[in-house]
């Protein structure tokens, strides 16, 4: 019988704590996703990532200061260790190391934590739409691209990535040393090796991926990144939460609830968000978003409703958030 395939997330620490994840799947030929292949055969590997099976309640083990801890995968084969520190871990991105077992042969795997460098400002980024062009409001056109564009033929908008790399970097002297930054997405776990090798690919700034949960039939392919938006929310609070110390940049669209989701970010949080984004994603400019926007900068939160990333290239600029 073949092997499990356990699949590790990238983590992040505080001073108190390590939290690092991922899921236990079934045997099958969804972890080998070709990022190059064309129409027929990517839209063949983007369906397969959507009928993948999770083990539940598989046994696993984080080796962590020289202890083997040892947790159990929920019913959806999602495993999550969160583990009170003793002594403070280093700073930056580390190793870590989950394995399983399958009739007495260990299955390990390696991934990666972040413990953020000293600094003050902290980024929380949407993607579809925000940097990755997905066309979220068009169901059809959205699917059409999903299915039938490679990673080499998915778009990222213009002056996105000088902005963003300027983000990770504001406020350093030494430009090794990078700022937190979060990708926090209604697309579900299906599409993280997607988001990951996209986000490499256009030099991106490294970054943790908070997603939505796992989707295990075709009928939930057809409604990826749809839905409650609810878990977005309480993903950005967690992270405000565990690094409060941070000032934090948002940065989203106004494709689905970005604006609405801020601005209730803003008001429990009124003091640590500094700025936020928001992409227009239509020929003009929303109601409603325009009506959030105008509450948040009542709180005194500096906020960009652009449609070119150059305009929020000026804007940090100009708010001094980037040199």
């Amino acid at each position: 019988m073949s092997k499990p395939i356990l699949k590790l997330y990238r983590g992040y620490a505080n001073e108190q704590e390590l939290i690092v994840f991922g899921h236990v799947f079934k045997p099958n030929t969804a972890n080998t996703y070709e990022f190059e292949k064309k129409r027929f055969k990517n839209a063949r590997s983007i369906i397969r990532m959507f009928r993948i099976k999770t083990i539940p309640n598989a046994d696993v083990y984080l080796e962590h200061d020289g202890k083997r801890i040892h947790t159990k995968a929920l019913d959806d084969g999602y495993f999550k260790f969160c583990i009170p520190l003793k002594e403070q871990l280093g700073y930056g991105w580390t190793d870590y190391y989950v394995s399983t077992f399958h009739d007495g042969e260990e299955i390990r795997e390696k991934g990666t934590y972040i413990r953020p460098y000293e600094g003050n400002l902290g980024f929380i980024s949407d993607i579809d739409d925000t940097f990755l062009v997905s066309h979220t409001r068009n169901f059809f056109k959205k699917l059409y691209i999903l299915l039938w564009k490679n990673i080499n033929d998915r778009k990222i908008f213009e002056d996105v990535v000088p902005h963003y790399q300027a983000l990770s970097t504001a406020g350093r002297n030494n430009k090794d040393e990078k700022n937190a930054f979060f990708y926090v997405s209604s697309s579900e776990w299906n599409l993280y090796k997607f988001i990951v090798k996209f986000t490499e690919k256009h030099e991106l700034p490294r970054a943790v991926l908070l997603l939505k949960d796992i989707k295990t039939s075709l009928m939930d392919f057809f409604v990826t990144g749809r839905g409650n938006h609810d878990h977005k929310f309480d993903k950005i609070k967690h992270i405000l939460e565990f690094y409060p110390h941070l000032q934090y940049t948002l940065l989203g669209d106004d494709s689905q609830h970005d604006p609405f989701l801020y601005e209730d970010v803003c008001k429990i949080f009124p003091v640590t968000v500094k700025a936020v984004y928001i992409r227009q994603t239509g020929h003009s400019k929303k109601e409603k978003a325009l009506k959030s926007i105008k509450n948040m900068e009542a709180m005194g939160v500096a906020v960009c409703y652009f449609k070119d990333s150059n305009e929020a290239l000026e804007h940090s600029r100009r708010i001094g958030l980037i040199q």
